[in-house]
């Protein structure tokens, strides 16, 4: 009777399987066929029911009840509500390792979790800085500051990667654009020549639209420069100039934000060193774009004191002249 009135919760969190294997060697063999069956086809009882159970197991349903009851249900639908339930967390914790990674469980502290990232993005972007040419990246940064045209492809995540580059090099006078949209990338990508650069920016190098925009730029005549974290990828060896990141600990599938942090590093780079080789440009045109924006800015603290401080002097010599 003890066994009949078992907590849900208890069969629940010990899982149906270890019930039927912890029982098996008890059971009567009527169960026992039932329960050897299960163990088989852990899934049936989501497709069979009552009576298809008991017919292939070549026992009754009355039997199913009873065994059901013997693992601490109250039937066959409580018993097929428990399985349904260990198969949704079960796939749940699958999922999760798919799309989260192993670094971090469902279960972990803020503390923790933060204390894995900081670990992880600092060691992507030691590594990374650790391998890097030097001389490759000045070569690179020498050939966009010279061309007439900088085309820039990235797809999902990467489009926002190469928005933000197209933007810096835009302002300090360099004739860059972006591309998320293959069929408007293929365009620009057609009509490049020798005197333009065009980058494609994939975390995996494996992104289809990205490669097929800088191979069509390839084959017009472009410099083609590749950023990726894969090395042995299809976009990495299409490219004159391959750029790879290091990500030491793929937490984030399949859009690993460490990657990206990387990725901003030899974007930073490069738009430095570009800055570096137009230095007059560069300053003249950062100085005319801040003062462009400035009137929508709204001044620091220091600066609207000084104002108050200025207005009131003024006012203070209008005063004095009208006396």
């Amino acid at each position: 009777m003890s066994s009949s009135t078992t907590s849900p919760a208890v069969v629940s969190a010990a899982g149906v399987v270890n019930r039927i294997q912890a029982k098996l060697p008890d059971m009567p063999a009527a169960m026992a066929k039932i329960g050897s069956f299960l163990l088989e086809h852990p899934q049936a009882p989501l497709e069979l029911s009552i009576m298809e159970l008991a017919e292939q197991t070549k026992t009754s349903p009355a039997t199913v009840t009873r065994f059901c009851r013997l693992l601490g249900y109250a039937g066959y639908v409580p018993f097929r509500v428990s399985i349904a339930s260990d198969l949704g967390r079960s796939d749940a914790r699958e999922s999760w390792k798919a799309d989260i990674g192993r670094a971090f469980g469902p279960d972990d502290s803020p503390r923790d979790v933060l204390s894995t990232l900081v670990n992880a993005h600092t060691r992507s972007l030691e590594e990374t800085a650790a391998v890097m040419d030097l001389a490759q990246m000045n070569k690179i940064a020498r050939r966009i500051a010279m061309s007439h045209h900088v085309d820039i492809y990235g797809i999902g995540g990467s489009a926002v990667m190469a928005k933000e580059l197209q933007s810096r090099l835009y302002r300090i006078g360099i004739n860059a654009h972006h591309w998320s949209e293959v069929h408007a990338g293929l365009t620009s990508a057609a009509i490049q020549d020798s005197n333009t650069v065009a980058i494609g920016i994939s975390n995996t190098g494996r992104t289809e639209e990205t490669l097929q925009m800088l191979r069509e730029a390839g084959e017009a005549g472009a410099l083609t420069i590749a950023l990726s974290n894969n090395p042995g990828s299809p976009l990495a060896e299409s490219a004159d100039e391959s750029i790879i990141t290091s990500v030491h600990e793929q937490f984030l599938q399949p859009d690993d934000l460490s990657a990206k942090h990387v990725q901003l590093l030899v974007l930073d780079l490069i738009y430095l060193l570009v800055a570096q080789v137009n230095f007059a440009q560069t300053t003249s045109k950062l100085a005319a774009s801040a003062m462009a924006v400035s009137p929508h800015r709204r001044p620091t603290r220091a600066a609207r004191i000084e104002s108050s401080a200025n207005r009131a002097l003024r006012n203070s010599g209008k005063g004095d002249g009208h006396l």
